[in-house]
């Protein structure tokens, strides 16, 4: 097991009793790249060495997915951890379902958990995310499934990612009605660019006590740099990326020029005010996809940085309403 340096802190997630770092790792960025996938993520050697970087600066959360280079995200994961000798109670591992055939059907719940397993080499997950909504499945359907591995000790926690405020709330009360597992822990779309689960998605968490560990917190890296676009694998390749953000490029651009003014004043980088933005908005951890260790010794300089209230309001003074990005509609 590596050493931590002490600096980081930590917080429970919900009232699960899981402790986690105030950072955690993003997976995204790990695993074999791939034209369907993506082309700029970080083959197993690299991920070896970001993980144990992580670790050494007091990391101990790690999000992937089934999906996240077909499986091969979970796969170098675990591989590095087996690696870098890591105990398995000394790191909390969390990972998704939706993205897959049944999307959350039980059955394909029962079958995406064995794979997910199978590839991070390990019997439980800490938490276990459902991806999206799925419009297909009947509610009560999938979390009963859910509740299943949490009793039969396959899963410690539950949590969901973007969706919209309404189906949030039907699937606690869902849970709370037969007495389910409910979810602890809400992964969604949130950053200084784009706030709109602000309106409903967020009070609804603080409402249950659920946990924000938002994904995407720098923007896909536009709130850690003055420049919109950089000459960089992912800017070059990453059309989701560019989907995401673009469109609202004219608008946002202010905002990160906030973000950079605030950043020269405390002397930290562009990351840092922008993650220490989302702890003085409560939130847990969010997710810090990286492919170069520097990013993460930008971003752990966040935990210790207290903006001010007048920083805040600077910070906030130049959003405007974007569209909706993360949750998905329903199929037509």
């Amino acid at each position: 097991m590596r050493g931590y340096n002490g600096d980081m802190k930590y917080i429970e997630i919900g009232k699960t009793g899981i402790e986690v770092s105030r950072l955690c790792v993003g997976g995204m960025s790990f695993g074999e790249p791939s034209e369907d996938f993506h082309l700029w993520t970080l083959e197993q050697g690299a991920t070896t060495r970001m993980i144990a970087h992580a670790l050494d600066m007091g990391v101990n959360f790690i999000d992937t997915a089934n999906c996240y280079s077909h499986g091969t995200s979970e796969q170098h994961i675990g591989r590095a951890l087996r690696e870098l000798g890591v105990n398995r109670d000394r790191v909390v591992i969390a990972s998704k379902v939706y993205f897959n055939e049944g999307m959350l059907s039980r059955q394909a719940i029962l079958r995406e958990i064995e794979g997910t397993l199978q590839r991070l080499g390990t019997d439980y997950l800490d938490l276990y995310y459902i991806h999206r909504f799925d419009y297909s499945t009947p509610i009560e359907e999938t979390m009963e499934a859910l509740h299943g591995l949490v009793t039969a000790g396959k899963v410690r926690a539950l949590g969901a990612s973007a969706m919209y405020g309404y189906q949030f709330h039907n699937m606690q009360l869902a849970a709370e009605r037969n007495g389910w597992t409910l979810f602890s822990a809400m992964q969604n779309h949130y950053n200084l660019l784009y706030r709109e689960d602000e309106r409903e998605l967020i009070p609804i968490c603080q409402q249950y006590g659920v946990s924000l560990i938002p994904y995407s917190p720098l923007a896909g890296g536009h709130l850690s740099r003055r420049e919109w676009d950089v000459d960089t694998a992912r800017s070059k390749t990453d059309h989701v990326l560019h989907a995401k953000y673009d469109p609202m490029q004219q608008a946002d651009r202010g905002i990160v020029a906030r973000v950079a003014e605030i950043a020269e004043r405390r002397g930290v980088p562009m990351s840092a005010v922008a993650l220490a933005w989302h702890f003085a908005r409560g939130v847990a951890a969010p997710i810090v996809g990286a492919t170069n260790v520097t990013h993460f010794d930008d971003a752990v300089k966040a935990v210790d940085l207290q903006l001010t209230p007048e920083e805040i309001a600077s910070l906030e003074e130049l959003y405007t309403p974007h569209p909706i990005t993360g949750a998905r509609p329903p199929q037509k």
